[in-house]
């Protein structure tokens, strides 16, 4: 410890630049993973908040909503309960003079079950009425008002937004609660279609006429884009890592063959390899903890001045995954060097 401590003082320049490097490979690394989950939050955030477990689908949909349609014959043996809600969901875009156009998700849903009721209002207050909505919060930070009337494609009249709820996107885009009757009308279906779907929040089996269960992950990973865009992100995360351990093993073993004279010297003077290799180890863990511990008050830096339509989120679990992956390629990273410091020959200090 006092060995690397006491080089990496007599070096400054040189370790802070690998400091640096390994401070802008950790910065992006959270920077990508915060992005990566942001987005996966918005396919699902209003799944998530629904708690659900389960969903029945018409088993023709290839696990889509949009292409999915319940008709009261496919559900005449389904048991209702607290802990289940029909929805209806339907694509539209939202339009108001002197507003920005916001593409979204009309979902339909009953008044008398917990989608309904479990609703986080962060302003107003639940939809009453077959001309009332509640929407995403998103629709605010756009310059909506509560009172505003929409326009929605699809759909006659115009409908008035009572409140603002969190946590409501499906598949990135913001959702627009209504009722079923009214998404109906929008996707031109008789009275015998009951809804494009039924979300449980109990593990359940049911298969009736065209209806089928399915676990809400099978739901998720059929979202447009939704494994594609985790698969990227997860690839570009896992080179960088790979990058990092490339990065600090080629600088160690730089350095380590730069001090070869020095390492014979001290083996000479009847200083241990094995003290050799530890100061070589503890030195790259001391590089990638202060790297590192810079990357993350840079990363929250970065949160604080981002606007709030950026969809990225940094939960701590995923910052302490990070920091301990950065740090385990730092310590095998330094292994590289260490063959060179075993075969170091005292009587080359000699010579």
């Amino acid at each position: 410890m006092f060995l690397a401590l006491k080089e990496i003082k007599h070096e400054r320049l040189r370790y802070s630049l690998i400091v640096l490097i390994i401070l802008l490979i950790s910065y992006l690394i959270f920077l990508l993973s915060a992005l990566a989950i942001g987005l996966a939050s918005q396919n699902t955030q209003a799944i998530n908040s629904w708690q659900a477990k389960t969903v029945v689908l018409n088993e023709n949909a290839n696990l889509s909503l949009t292409q999915s349609v319940l008709t009261k014959k496919d559900l005449q043996d389904w048991h209702q309960n607290a802990d289940t809600a029909y929805i209806g969901q339907v694509p539209t875009v939202a339009k108001k003079a002197g507003r920005p156009s916001v593409s979204a998700q009309f979902f339909g849903i009953r008044s008398q079950q917990f989608i309904y009721q479990k609703q986080v209002l962060l302003a107003g207050k639940r939809a009453r009425g077959p001309h009332q909505v509640t929407v995403d919060v998103t629709f605010k930070q756009k310059g909506y008002r509560l009172g505003d009337w929409l326009k929605l494609s699809g759909a006659k009249g115009k409908y008035q937004i009572t409140g603002f709820v969190r946590d409501a996107k499906y598949n990135i885009a913001p959702i627009i609660y209504g009722t079923l009757p009214v998404w109906r009308k929008m996707r031109l279906l008789g009275p015998n279609v009951v809804a494009s779907a039924v979300i449980s929040k109990r593990v359940m089996a049911y298969h009736h006429g065209n209806a089928k269960r399915y676990p809400i992950a099978k739901l998720v990973a059929k979202l447009p884009g939704y494994h594609a865009q985790n698969l990227t992100f997860g690839l570009m995360i896992g080179f960088l890592f790979v990058i990092s351990l490339m990065i600090i093993a080629v600088f160690l073993y730089i350095l380590t063959i730069q001090k070869l004279q020095n390492f014979a010297v001290m083996r000479a003077q009847g200083i241990p390899s094995r003290v050799l290799v530890s100061a070589t180890i503890v030195q790259a863990v001391i590089l990638m903890v202060v790297g590192v511990a810079l990357a993350l008050v840079l990363m929250q830096i970065t949160l604080a001045l981002l606007p709030a339509a950026v969809p990225i989120a940094f939960p701590p679990m995923i910052g302490l995954v990070t920091t301990v992956g950065m740090l385990l390629m730092g310590v095998l990273g330094s292994f590289i060097p260490v063959r060179s410091i075993l075969k170091v020959d005292p009587a080359a200090a000699i010579s």
